[in-house]
């Protein structure tokens, strides 16, 4: 069944876990030296290659957790803690710092060869947050149609991420330094309720079963 609120939620929490301004910067200086085809060959197989990670996870991350044991609200517990610790790091100005030391390491040691497997798709866009989002939301969207539906949704944020990779140096040029810490901390905020609410949400699904 159709449920906007919902895919509002799955819209936001995926948007805002996968952070598209905070990629931007961090996506420059990984493709520092590159031409613009260059860059935009990069950012599509960045993104194509997380877009399939995190589209496996929707499909087929509750038959994970059953194999393992793990019910979904234990997960949910765990999952929203992890998204909270995230949101932590974007308020206090950590998480971007993480990621470019990420990027720093992988332009020493590769030589900017294969970065849109390592360390774009993974760790940067499809990292823990991202996927245990999913995993997550993959819940609350059980039956087939509904599961397309959230691939959907995944689908379109991906687009919007790919759209901020190719304008990227403008896109850093106009939030600055100041547009993109109020931006950070702000994403941080709406994240960190969306954690709560998971573990909430763990936590009555515990005590029920």
């Amino acid at each position: 069944m159709f449920n906007p609120d919902l895919l509002i939620n799955a819209l936001t929490t995926i948007l805002v876990t996968i952070d598209p301004p905070g990629l931007a910067p961090i996506f420059l200086s990984l493709t520092v030296g590159m031409t613009r085809e260059q860059r935009r060959q990069v950012a599509a197989r960045g993104t194509l290659i997380a877009f399939g990670i995190l589209a496996a996870f929707a499909l087929f991350g509750d038959s994970i957790l059953g194999l393992l044991g793990i019910s979904i609200g234990a997960f949910r517990i765990a999952g929203g803690l992890l998204l909270f610790w995230i949101a932590f790091e974007m308020i206090f100005e950590k998480r971007n710092e993480r990621k470019e030391k990420t990027g720093e390491t992988a332009i020493s040691i590769d030589h900017l060869h294969n970065i849109a497997v390592f360390p774009l798709a993974l760790p940067l866009i499809a990292g823990p947050g991202a996927i245990s989002a999913t995993i997550l939301l993959a819940g609350a969207f059980p039956t087939p149609v509904e599961r397309v539906e959230l691939i959907a949704v995944i689908a379109g944020c991906f687009a919007l991420l790919y759209a901020a990779l190719i304008i990227a140096e403008r896109l850093d040029r106009f939030l600055g330094v100041t547009g993109r810490a109020i931006l950070t901390r702000l994403l941080g905020v709406i994240l960190a309720a969306l954690a709560v609410q998971f573990v909430v949400d763990g936590v009555k699904a515990v005590f029920l079963s």
